[in-house]
């Protein structure tokens, strides 16, 4: 199983809410012990066994918009039996989180470049909610913005750790138990 986190490489980028896909990540690599030690393909790559499967962990170092560079690279390579997306969603609650099965890019351009470059839609994608921006905001100071208040970090570790759950169930169960996991009224 592969299990790609979008966001944005650099430091200043480090906890925004553009940035989930790389927060669970890192939540996937601490708690099985996968270190993303490997740079290549434009992305930060790291490999273990959990459960007796086999997982990928991938934070691609390219800028959001060019997501699917990375995605396709490894994809092509790796060739994996399952393939999940994480991504930030802006219509979605905080800490809200959404997972399909298929779809398209909607508004987010991380996937329209993933699903642009790899030329199908046809694969799970689990989404964690940032919020919707508020008024007078321009919607890339939005999601480049870092989370204001302890309230707001509290609920979306809490949504980091529940999308690690979900990945953990996939790998596990099935897409099936992971959606009813992830789309659960909270």
């Amino acid at each position: 199983m592969m299990v790609i986190g979008l966001g944005n490489p650099g430091r200043e980028y480090m906890r925004t809410r553009h940035n989930v896909g790389f927060d669970v990540i890192d939540v996937l690599s601490e708690r099985h012990g996968i270190a993303l030690n490997k740079n290549a393909m434009h992305g930060q790559i790291g490999m273990g066994i959990v459960d007796g499967k086999k997982m990928i962990l991938v934070k691609p170092q390219t800028f959001m918009n060019l997501s699917g560079q990375c995605v396709t690279e490894v994809v092509s390579f790796y060739k994996p039996d399952q393939l999940l997306l994480i991504y930030d969603d802006i219509d979605l609650p905080l800490g809200r989180l959404r997972m399909r099965e298929k779809g398209s890019a909607g508004t987010h351009n991380g996937m329209r470049s993933v699903i642009g470059l790899l030329g199908r839609q046809d694969f799970p994608r689990l989404r964690v909610g940032v919020g919707k921006k508020p008024e007078g905001w321009d919607l890339a100071d939005w999601v480049l913005s870092h989370y204001q208040t302890e309230e707001e970090k509290k609920t979306q570790f809490q949504a980091f750790v529940h999308a690690a759950d979900v990945v953990d169930e996939m790998l596990k169960n099935g897409l099936s138990s992971a959606m009813l996991k992830a789309n659960a009224p909270v």
